[in-house]
């Protein structure tokens, strides 16, 4: 009996943890090969080139963000607040997994900068989300513009968070994040 194949999901799993840690030109098939600790051979089983990877890697992340989670916040049913609640749970619960952690999300965005195909699925996949968010504010805030500004202000927070180096004035970040969601919920 051979040595079993390391999973497709695995390559693009390690892949998209290579993307965080140093972007697109750190996607190598030998490194990745190298960190799961096979030949680079079983790779070509699976994708064609590392074009086709990358490709992969960018459907899996935009899955994940997107459909997976709103999936995931609808399946627990309740009004809309208890369901944008769920989901700042869910998301401030992802860390910094290989998929849907803030550095996956941040090298895709400066990747976005160098690369229009990139860019267009990161809009659609931020559209996505912003979509989401207004559906569920929109159910219980009546004002299209404060619907607006809830939107951006979860997304930003969702994003910069994790670049904003500043102390809260005596609160513990956990403190600021707790207050910021209650505030987005009132």
């Amino acid at each position: 009996m051979g040595t079993p194949r390391t999973p497709r999901g695995k390559w693009i799993e390690e892949g998209l943890r290579a993307l965080a840690a140093g972007g697109p030109e750190a996607v190598r098939i030998e490194s990745l090969a190298q960190a799961l600790g096979v030949s680079k051979g079983g790779f070509y089983g699976y994708f064609r080139n590392r074009g086709a990877l990358l490709t992969e890697m960018l459907d899996t992340w935009e899955r994940e963000v997107t459909e997976a989670v709103i999936e995931r916040v609808e399946s627990g049913g309740g009004d809309a607040r208890a369901r944008l609640d769920r989901l700042f749970t869910i998301v401030a619960s992802y860390g910094d997994g290989p998929t849907t952690g803030v550095a996956a999300d941040l090298a895709i965005r400066d990747w976005a900068r160098r690369d229009e195909a990139v860019a267009e699925r990161l809009r659609r996949a931020d559209n996505r989300r912003m979509d989401y968010l207004r559906s569920l504010f929109g159910e219980f805030c009546p004002d299209e513009d404060d619907v607006e500004v809830r939107c951006m202000i979860t997304f930003s927070v969702r994003i910069g968070s994790y670049v904003i180096a500043a102390d809260h004035g005596g609160h513990s970040r956990a403190e600021v994040m707790a207050l910021t969601r209650n505030w987005l919920l009132r």
